[in-house]
């Protein structure tokens, strides 16, 4: 089977950077699946691009190579990685753009520091190691490379905080992870939190100045201008506002607070 390896970046959908960086791939390694995950991650959002590849990454089959570019701190002291997560392998700044993959992880990942310049393109630049380090590494594994060439263990990787959702009274208090292409609001809180709640008719939601009376199954099931409240394909409570753009009505962002509570 074709060797895969997949792009994420904050460059922009129509961004000539992602081009650049699948030349040196294929340059190097011409037998290879190229898939692009997302290269629309808000700019320098490692937080919204921890999101996506937490999402998205675990889908593809074992062994698929995963190239994660946010980097706002590219060309400071700041490492950059190796990881076995899952079954899935990652290239990426060492800023906590995998630590919601560790934070779900099974059994403990792997690390290594990107140390040995051999796989490396000969001329870099400080300010786009995607395509002078990230990239020809890449290319490098799909072609068999030993991940022990790459350079030393890592003990401990940097990790962002990732709040979890919390009880108060007859409330869960959970937060706005992020707002997707459609303007839906996506919060930390899962099914799971909810269950304890009562039925879906039973829930109320209060996000921003609005309270949501129950929950609905999709879209479909309410009428267009209708803001709601449902279990999304990631089973997270999701805030949509039905043909339009939830998060500009409500004007919230991520790391506002989302309430669940219980209305008989």
């Amino acid at each position: 089977m074709r060797p895969l390896i997949t792009l994420t970046t904050d460059f922009g959908p129509s961004s000539p950077y992602v081009a650049q960086m699948k030349g040196v791939i294929l340059g190097l390694c011409r037998e290879v699946d190229l898939i692009d995950i997302t290269h629309a991650v808000s700019s320098q959002n490692v937080r919204e691009g921890a999101i996506a590849l937490a999402d998205a990454t675990p889908r593809f089959p074992a062994g698929t190579i995963h190239v994660a570019v946010v980097d706002p701190g590219v060309g400071t002291a700041r490492r950059v990685v190796y990881a076995e997560i899952g079954g899935q392998r990652y290239l990426a700044p060492d800023n906590g753009l995998l630590s919601l993959l560790v934070q779900r992880a099974t059994s403990p990942p792997q690390w290594r520091v990107l140390e040995n310049d051999r796989y490396w393109l000969p001329q870099r630049s400080s300010t786009f190691h995607g395509r002078d380090i990230l990239s020809p590494v890449a290319a490098h594994l799909a072609l068999g490379l030993d991940p022990a060439e790459l350079g030393p263990l890592l003990a401990a990787p940097v990790a962002l905080d990732w709040a979890a959702p919390r009880r108060s009274g007859a409330n869960v208090l959970g937060e706005v992870l992020f707002v997707d292409s459609f303007g839906n609001i996506i919060t930390n809180l899962t099914r799971g939190d909810l269950v304890p709640l009562g039925s879906a008719t039973s829930i109320n939601v209060q996000c921003g100045s609005r309270k949501i009376r129950g929950l609905v199954p999709t879209y479909g099931a309410a009428m267009a201008g209708e803001l709601v409240a449902l279990i999304d394909s990631q089973d997270r409570l999701e805030i949509a506002l039905v043909q339009g753009h939830a998060a500009s009505v409500l004007k919230v962002r991520a790391g506002d607070t989302v309430v669940a509570s219980y209305s008989p």
